[in-house]
């Protein structure tokens, strides 16, 4: 596979200008620059990373896959690169059949699906769903082309809820279904039981409110009538719409989900209520009013909401390409899909499933978008003592900035560590207390004539006082940092620095224990591979 490690800025501008960089080979790694990369004055190590500018596989951003269980071949290479999060239809026959049935069924039907995800430190996005497509548009109860039961096509109904019977006349009330007197307390119960399953399991990156419409997308039926029908002139209570389902769905998974986060498929819905968006179809023209104008309506809410979707590239405008990789080749298209990211806060994007990563051609827009959409760390100083002892407090300090586009979701924790000076083994670590990374901000307000946000991104300065509360023998030690899944506890987020060692932690410097180190610098030789390191993990309470 080809590897292009970052992208000048030269090379940068130019595609977002719209010309064409392929002729610009992008350089390995940045210039070495000529002042020293650490110093000591007084006792205190300085170190300045340097900053990696390629694109990173983090846990919770960036490129979105996605997978039909029954018809789609997961790849040798599976996950992606860049992936760390997947879509996953959840069939509401599969999570419960029946009303009687309890939330064990969806524990054991989510172990089934998402088996092995924290393994390759994948996090899954969950959607509840029940009609794929409706037969008004071709869809059909069941497809016979695979006899897989996981099968997402077709219709998925709890077999006691009474089937929909729908008059082809524009105007007659459809009965059934969604309209069937018992549906929406049924929606009730259910949620209910897939916050019990989904609340608190590790895999689980956010939750998508779906049920309603096709593939869960919130429309035939609609939620509200804010918008026109889809298929139909007007709205019709109990036929394009659903009366009462927004408050029913609304306070049903506020009160569900306390620790994940959820997202709704259009931001002029559920207003009352603090949820994140999946807008399905970014760089869409037909799309840009119902969703990136309303999207922007929303203000600060990405502060505190992931935003997100897939850029559907099989209808409409976008239909002329006839992949992933031809959506963004194409100059225009591509530098908007920049610019929806950066002013909408963009956190993850679909739609690449079938995408070649192979392609050279495809590599340097890959890692634009990865490198734009989410969260991208960068510690530009940090400092520690070049002495510490056992049981004697000790400052530790970095400098750091979110040059991405949101920020990460949840607070996990940060941890200073030891390693052995030889085997890069973790000895001895601390977790620093008073420390929220989901409030590391990017910068705001997008100008695309200069690629940079008008209001920059701040500059958080952390300085902790840690002890080593253990005895180690005099030696020679490497500090290093590292972000925490909580799942296990193990390195996970990397931070967009060259000083990285396989598995997870970022080396700062040498650091002695009763004892004055030979040099404090770390050699860049021995750093190792973001991109190339594949052992990453967390570890789920069973």
């Amino acid at each position: 596979m080809i590897r292009i490690h970052w992208l000048n800025l030269a090379c940068i501008a130019t595609i977002l200008s719209g010309a064409n960089c392929q002729k610009q080979k992008p350089e390995v790694f940045p210039p070495v620059e000529e002042e020293a990369r650490v110093v000591v004055e007084n006792g205190i190590v300085k170190v300045k990373p340097v900053e990696y500018t390629g694109a990173i596989r983090n846990p919770m951003k960036g490129f979105r896959e996605f997978f039909g269980p029954g018809y789609d071949a997961k790849r040798s290479e599976y996950p992606y690169p860049y992936g760390s999060i997947i879509k996953e239809y959840m069939q509401w026959n599969m999570l419960e059949d029946k009303a009687a049935d309890g939330v064990d069924k969806i524990i054991a039907y989510s172990n089934h699906r998402w088996q092995g995800v924290e393994d390759i430190n994948m996090k899954v996005i969950p959607r509840i769903f029940i009609v794929w497509m409706e037969p008004w548009h071709g869809g059909v109860a069941k497809n016979t082309y695979t006899s897989n039961p996981d099968d997402l096509n077709g219709w998925h109904w709890p077999s006691d809820i009474p089937g929909e019977v729908r008059v082809d006349d524009g105007v007659t009330p459809i009965t059934g279904g969604y309209f069937d007197p018992g549906f929406q307390d049924r929606v009730k119960a259910l949620v209910a039981k897939a916050g019990e399953a989904w609340d608190n399991d590790p895999r689980v990156a956010y939750i998508e409110m779906g049920i309603i419409g096709e593939w869960g997308e919130h429309h035939d039926p609609d939620i509200t009538t804010y918008w026109a029908p889809h298929d139909e002139e007007l709205h019709v209570p109990n036929r394009t719409w659903i009366p009462g389902i927004e408050k029913t769905l609304g306070d049903a998974f506020k009160a569900a989900f306390k620790n994940k986060k959820v997202m709704v498929r259009y931001a002029y819905e559920f207003k009352d209520y603090e949820f994140g968006i999946y807008w399905d179809s970014w760089a869409q023209p037909e799309e840009k009013v119902r969703g990136y104008e309303e999207m922007k309506k929303l203000g600060d809410r990405w502060k505190k909401q992931p935003i997100g979707g897939e850029i559907t590239w099989n209808w409409g405008s976008l239909a002329k390409f006839n992949s992933f990789e031809a959506v963004v080749k194409d100059n225009a298209t591509r530098a908007e899909v920049i610019e929806q990211i950066r002013n909408l806060h963009c956190n993850h994007l679909g739609g690449i499933t079938w995408a070649n990563f192979n392609d050279a051609g495809f590599t340097p827009n890959a890692e634009l978008l990865q490198r734009s959409m989410g969260y991208n760390y960068v510690i530009s100083q940090f400092q520690y003592p070049a002495n510490i002892q056992k049981s004697v407090p000790f400052k530790v300090s970095f400098t750091v900035s979110n040059n991405g586009s949101s920020p990460f979701y949840y607070n996990w924790p940060v941890e200073i560590a030891l390693l052995n000076k030889r085997t890069k083994k973790k000895v001895w670590g601390k977790v620093l207390e008073g420390i929220n990374i989901s409030e590391w901000m990017p910068g705001d307000n997008w100008d695309k004539a200069t690629s940079g946000y008008t209001v920059p991104a701040p500059v958080y300065n952390i300085e902790k006082e840690i002890t080593l509360d253990t005895g180690l023998p005099e030696d020679e030690y490497i500090i290093s940092i590292a972000v925490l899944d909580p799942a296990g506890m193990l390195p996970s987020l990397r931070f967009a620095v060259e000083n990285y060692f396989t598995g997870g932690r970022h080396p700062m410097g040498y650091v002695g224990i009763n004892k004055v180190p030979e040099q404090y610098e770390i050699n860049s030789s021995d750093f190792k591979s973001m991109y190339e390191d594949h052992t990453l993990k967390y570890v789920l309470n069973k």
